[in-house]
C-alpha cells in the first residue's frame, strides 16, 4: 500500500524523493503514526510535502489511495482497518454521542456492518439502501440519507448526521491552479524578501550577548534593531471599465501587498500608465500626482508592479490623444518605456488567463513592451513573477 502512495504522488506530480519517502518508512517503523489516520495523514504530509501549493494534490492522492472511495472503479476493493475507524470515532464522538448510535445496533454493529459491506461489495452502486454506494438510504457512502451512517466519498456533510465523516481534504485552495486569496498571495509575495536590520537596537543579539558576557565577566546585553524586509515596491493599479469584474481580486493583492511590504508606494491608473496617477478614485480628477513626480521621488531600486489586464485599443498604447479619458500629449509607450528605464525590475500581472492573450492587440503590445515580463494573476503566475523580481 505505501509504495502505490509513494508512486501515485510521483504520478500526480507531487515532487517525492526516495529519502523522503524512507524518511516516511522509519517513523512508520518506529510507531509515530501508530493506528491512527490521522497521525499517519500529518506524518506522512510532513515527510512529503516540501511546498504549501502541492498540499491539494497530495489530499486527492492520500483521499483516493488510502480511502479508496473517492475514485471508485468497478474493480476496487477496499480494507479499513477496524482499529482505524474505532480510534478515530474516539477522537471525533463524545461518550454521549456514541451512546446514542444505535442506527444498526450501536457503534460496534455499525463498524461491523461496514466490514462486512466492503468485503462483500465487488462494484459501485447508485441508490438503494444496503451498499456502499451513491443517491441511496444506506448508511454507508454519499449523497444520500441515513439517520445516522458513515460518509464515505462526499466533499461535505449535507443533512449533518454522518457518524464518522471519511473525507478530510484541509487544504483545498493552496494548490497554485485554483483562484486566489489574501492568504494565498501573502504565500507567493514572501518570495520578495530582503531582511535588513534598520531603526534603533530593540531585540536581543543572543549571540553577541553570550560573546560579550564571557569575554567581560559579568552580564553584558546585546541589542539590536528589529529585521523588516527591505525590499521596496511600487505599485500600479489599473481600475474601471474591464477591470471592474476583478476588483476583488485586486483588493486581495492589495491587502495581502500591504500587510507584506513596509515599503510599498501605491497608484492607481486607467487602461494604460500617462502623465498623471492618482492615490484616491473617489478624487481621481481633483487630486493626482505627476508621472514625472513620482518618477523623481522614489529612487530606481524600487521594485515596479503593474496589475492590469491590458485590454484596450492600441491607440490607447501607441497615440497621443489614445486615451479614453483624457487628451493624452504623449503616447502611452512613451511614459511605460520611462519607467522601465528607470526601474530595471518591474513586471505586470495580468487577471486575464494567459492563454487568452495572443486574442487581444494590446494585450500582446503590452506584454511585448514588458519585454515578455507579463505572468497571470494566479499563485504559479505570482510565484514567476516575484522570482523575477529577485533575479
Amino acid at each position: 500500500m505505501f509504495i502505490n502512495f509513494f508512486l501515485e504522488l510521483r504520478e500526480a506530480r507531487v515532487p517525492v524523493s526516495l529519502r523522503e519517502y524512507l524518511t516516511l518508512l522509519e517513523g512508520m517503523d518506529k510507531g509515530l503514526a501508530d493506528y491512527s489516520v490521522e497521525d499517519f495523514y500529518y506524518l506522512s504530509r510532513a515527510c512529503l510535502v516540501k511546498d504549501e501549493k502541492n498540499l491539494d494534490k497530495f489530499d486527492r492522492v492520500f483521499g483516493h489511495v488510502f480511502k479508496g472511495l473517492e475514485n471508485v472503479s468497478d474493480d476496487v476493493t477496499a480494507e479499513i482497518p477496524e482499529e482505524w475507524l474505532r480510534k478515530l470515532a474516539e477522537k471525533v464522538l463524545s461518550p454521549e454521542e456514541m451512546a446514542k448510535i444505535e442506527a444498526l445496533g450501536g457503534f460496534e454493529k455499525l463498524m461491523e456492518t461496514l466490514k462486512k459491506r466492503l468485503e462483500e461489495q465487488n462494484k459501485r452502486h447508485q441508490g438503494g439502501s444496503k451498499m456502499i454506494g451513491t443517491a441511496g438510504t444506506s448508511p454507508f457512502g454519499a449523497h444520500g440519507y441515513n439517520p445516522e451512517g458513515v460518509r464515505i466519498g462526499q466533499e461535505e456533510g449535507r443533512h449533518g448526521r454522518a457518524v464518522k465523516v471519511w473525507d478530510k481534504r484541509e487544504y483545498k485552495n493552496l494548490d497554485d491552479t485554483v483562484e486566489l486569496g489574501t492568504r494565498n498571495i501573502k504565500v507567493a509575495l514572501k518570495r520578495l524578501r530582503q531582511f535588513a536590520r534598520q531603526g534603533s537596537p530593540t531585540e536581543l543579539d543572543l549571540d553577541d550577548t553570550i560573546r560579550s558576557t564571557a569575554h567581560r565577566g559579568y552580564l553584558d546585553l546585546k541589542m539590536v534593531p528589529e529585521r523588516h524586509n527591505a525590499v521596496k515596491v511600487l505599485l500600479f493599479l489599473d481600475v474601471g471599465g474591464s477591470m471592474n469584474p476583478h476588483v476583488r481580486t485586486l483588493e486581495e493583492l492589495f491587502s495581502a501587498a500591504r500587510t507584506e511590504f513596509k515599503h510599498l508606494e501605491y497608484f492607481y491608473f486607467h487602461n494604460c500608465l500617462y502623465e498623471r496617477v492618482w492615490r484616491d478614485n473617489r478624487r481621481r480628477h481633483s487630486e493626482v500626482t505627476a508621472t514625472w513626480e513620482v518618477l523623481h521621488t522614489y529612487p530606481h531600486d524600487y521594485k515596479v508592479i503593474f496589475v492590469g489586464d491590458a485590454s484596450m485599443s492600441p491607440y490607447e498604447i501607441n497615440y497621443p490623444g489614445g486615451s479614453v479619458e483624457h487628451w493624452n500629449e504623449e503616447a502611452g509607450e512613451v511614459w511605460m518605456r520611462r519607467v522601465l528605464d528607470i526601474y530595471s525590475k518591474a513586471v505586470w500581472l495580468n487577471p486575464i488567463p494567459e492563454r487568452w492573450w495572443d486574442h487581444t492587440a494590446s494585450v500582446r503590445m503590452m506584454h511585448q513592451l514588458l519585454g515578455g515580463r507579463m505572468f497571470p494573476l494566479t499563485l504559479d503566475g505570482l510565484d514567476r513573477a516575484m522570482r523575477e523580481l529577485t533575479r
